[in-house]
C-alpha cells in the first residue's frame, strides 16, 4: 500500500505561481512512477502531469505544457508541481497519483493510487 499526502495549495492570482508537493510512504518511492490529476467543479478528473521513477521522463497535458513542471526528489519520497502562468481555469482539487512501475503513459491511464487532493483557486 501506497499513502499519498498533498500540500501547497490555495488560493492564487491569474499570473502567479504555486508549488504542489506530494510526500509518499508506504513503499520503495524509487519504484513508483508519479503524477498529478485535478478535477474541477462539474467536471471530470483529468490527467495534468507524470514523471517516471527515474525523473527522465515527464509527461504533461496539452493544456499546462510550458507553464507547469512535475519533478521528484527520490531522497525525500516526494514529487512536486511548479505551477507558473496560473489561469483561472487552473482552479481544481488537485490530486497525487500514483503507479507501481509502469511508464507516464501507463499512469496517465491508471494509477494505483491517490491522494487526498488540495485544492487550487486562481483568482482572475
Amino acid at each position: 500500500q501506497v499513502q499519498l499526502v498533498e500540500s501547497g495549495g490555495g488560493l492564487v492570482q491569474a499570473g502567479g505561481s504555486l508549488r504542489l508537493s506530494c510526500a509518499a510512504s508506504g513503499r520503495t518511492f524509487s519504484s513508483l512512477t508519479m503524477g498529478w490529476f485535478r478535477q474541477a467543479p462539474g467536471k471530470e478528473r483529468e490527467f495534468v502531469a507524470a514523471i517516471s521513477w527515474s525523473g527522465g521522463t515527464t509527461r504533461y497535458a496539452d493544456s499546462v505544457k510550458g507553464r507547469f513542471t512535475v519533478s521528484r526528489d527520490n531522497a525525500k519520497n516526494t514529487v512536486y508541481l511548479q505551477m507558473n502562468s496560473l489561469k483561472s481555469e487552473d482552479t481544481a482539487v488537485y490530486y497525487c497519483a500514483a503507479r507501481s512501475y509502469g511508464t507516464t503513459y501507463d499512469l496517465k491511464l491508471a494509477p494505483n493510487y491517490w491522494g487526498q487532493g488540495t485544492q487550487v483557486t486562481v483568482d482572475s
